[in-house]
């Protein structure tokens, strides 16, 4: 079964445990956190502070997106503010300081992830493959939401899918990006299982039929 998780950047930051509490409620069983650096994407959104304000209200699986520059020098804090998941990318680093990363995200007991910008091969993750219980395909060019899918996404994520079943066949395999209840079905397609949906999600009528009909 598919695994929803909405994306937080579009919550109400003012009321963020109304809505976080609201996407439980409706059935998530993951939270999607991005955090932006300023440098690695030309935005900022938070950090480890606003991870451990939602882990004290929320039982929800916390995913959370690194979308910072040499993210090494930040995997503790995060880990020790309550994530389930930590993604880094692979173009943030070298990839001796990306494995790195990973190792210690693991040895926080947290489970590590490795993400993907468009415009990068599926190719470059297969160092790390083995490492991971997560790989994240950008559908958008990281850094703002609200931004338009990009379907032709959708050979490299199949194509992960496939290396994933040969290395790493329980690892999630992820979408962010302009995830609707149409672009949806493409990406479980192509072998997503995590769907990573912010504006769709906090901005419908109905967030547990949407949940609903993404997870099914």
């Amino acid at each position: 079964m598919a695994i929803l998780a909405p994306s937080v950047l579009a919550a109400d930051f003012a009321n963020m445990e109304r809505d976080v509490t609201r996407a439980a409620d409706a059935g998530a069983k993951w939270l999607h956190l991005d955090v932006m650096d300023g440098i690695f994407v030309p935005n900022i959104s938070f950090g480890p502070d606003m991870v451990k304000a939602i882990r004290r209200v929320s039982p929800l699986v916390l995913d959370v997106h690194l979308m910072i520059d040499r993210p090494i020098r930040y995997v503790d804090q995060f880990c020790q503010a309550g994530a389930d998941y930590l993604t880094v990318h692979v173009e943030s680093d070298t990839a001796e300081n990306i494995m790195a990363a990973l190792d210690r995200i693991r040895q926080n007991g947290v489970k590590p992830g490795i993400v993907v910008k468009p415009n990068t091969p599926a190719e470059a993750l297969k160092p790390f493959l083995k490492k991971v219980d997560l790989v994240l395909v950008m559908t958008v060019e990281p850094g703002f939401g609200g931004q338009k899918f990009m379907g032709h996404m959708m050979p490299k994520l199949k194509q992960l899918r496939q290396m994933l079943d040969q290395e790493n066949p329980q690892c999630h395999l992820e979408v962010d990006g302009g995830v609707d209840l149409e672009t949806v079905k493409l990406c479980k397609e192509n072998g997503a299982n995590v769907l990573v949906a912010g504006s769709a999600f906090f901005k419908t009528a109905d967030m547990a039929a949407f949940t609903k009909e993404i997870e099914q």
